[in-house]
């Protein structure tokens, strides 16, 4: 029986059992023995029985009432703010069950305390870096804005500063934009919608967005791969990751770098490569290049890396694929990209 595995509980039926015995034996040696007045030491043996009944299970349920009343004083403590607290339950049985299990709850709802406040955390920390990341762009607008006031007599001047003010909007659309996007992949919001694609058409696309930008600030963009490999992936999101990633590489390279693509097939892995040959990483900073906001000591860029890296390392994982970076200070940086290909058992 299970109620027999409490330790407590068989003590209270070995005592119950020894008093039944001992009184048993003592009556039926009086009515062996008829000494006078038999009926009354007989009657004298089963009310002391009784009474020796009556105090073993006193006792047991006082013990236990004892244990009850320690662990509503520990819940007490707990709902008064103490989150150490845990009850005895080093015993077996359905009532040290029942307290395990309090614990456990006590536990989970700790683990849910913790993770809120890490979240919270979080969302100020967030907040904070994307009030700083706002503060750059809309100063140079303002800035741009009196400027343009002062110049409306010069149509050059006025030229140049409504272009600057249209990079830093597109800077900004670009920040609050990828800051949905990540929140919605922290959020699990967002449904990964999985295909067989061709690995050089997403290339493609990718090539072609580009294309006049590095027109543009003359550099070099090169992309190679069979046109045969195919990946297991959601284009949209992938595009975004590879584009982010690329994206950065024009950031940190000057005019006549290259930056190279490249992507290839293994016999459980395609691998993506984005690789260039500009000003590189400090080999302090590499840790930390997929943290959101991360602004390194040695970087003369006070914008910071912003959400491009993070946002792609997400998608990129979201995938159950894995990135990886390499860079020498001053020779440039690479990127490298392996998503495992399913196997079919």
């Amino acid at each position: 029986m299970n109620v027999l595995t409490n330790r407590k509980i068989k003590w209270l039926f070995y005592r119950l059992l020894v008093v039944t015995i001992i009184f048993t034996v003592i009556s039926a040696a009086l009515a062996r023995l008829k000494p006078p007045g038999v009926v009354f030491w007989v009657f004298l043996s089963s009310a002391s029985m009784g009474v020796s009944v009556l105090l073993v299970i006193y006792l047991y349920f006082r013990e236990q009432n004892k244990s009850m009343e320690e662990a509503i004083e520990q819940i007490r403590d707990y709902i008064s703010g103490n989150r150490n607290v845990r009850i005895e339950c080093d015993d077996e049985g359905e009532l040290y069950r029942l307290f395990h299990e309090v614990n456990s709850l006590v536990s989970i709802i700790n683990a849910h305390a913790e993770n809120e406040g890490r979240s919270k955390k979080f969302m100020k920390d967030t907040l904070s870096d994307i009030s700083h990341q706002l503060k750059t762009p809309l100063a140079a607008l303002n800035v741009y804005n009196g400027l343009m006031q002062d110049e409306t007599a010069d149509i050059s001047t006025l030229r140049e500063f409504t272009e600057l003010s249209e990079q830093e909007l597109d800077r900004m659309e670009t920040l609050v934009q990828n800051l949905l996007k990540i929140a919605k992949l922290d959020a699990g919001t967002i449904l990964i919608d999985k295909a067989i694609e061709n690995v050089s058409e997403i290339m493609g696309c990718i090539e072609q967005h580009f294309t006049y930008q590095a027109g543009q600030e003359e550099k070099k963009l090169i992309f190679s791969g069979k046109d045969t490999i195919t990946l297991f992936c959601d284009r949209n999101w992938l595009t975004e990751a590879i584009s982010n990633i690329v994206k950065n590489a024009f950031n940190h390279t000057k005019k006549g770098a290259a930056i190279r693509v490249e992507w290839r097939a293994f016999a459980s892995v395609v691998q993506i490569i984005v690789q260039d040959n500009g000003s590189g990483i400090h080999p302090e900073d590499l840790p930390h290049i997929f943290k959101r906001f991360y602004r390194s000591r040695f970087s003369k860029d006070t914008q910071g890396i912003g959400l491009g890296l993070p946002l792609a390392k997400a998608i990129i994982e979201a995938h159950n694929g894995t990135i990886e970076v390499d860079s020498i200070l001053g020779a440039g940086t690479t990127f490298t990209i392996n998503f495992l290909i399913p196997t079919k058992l």
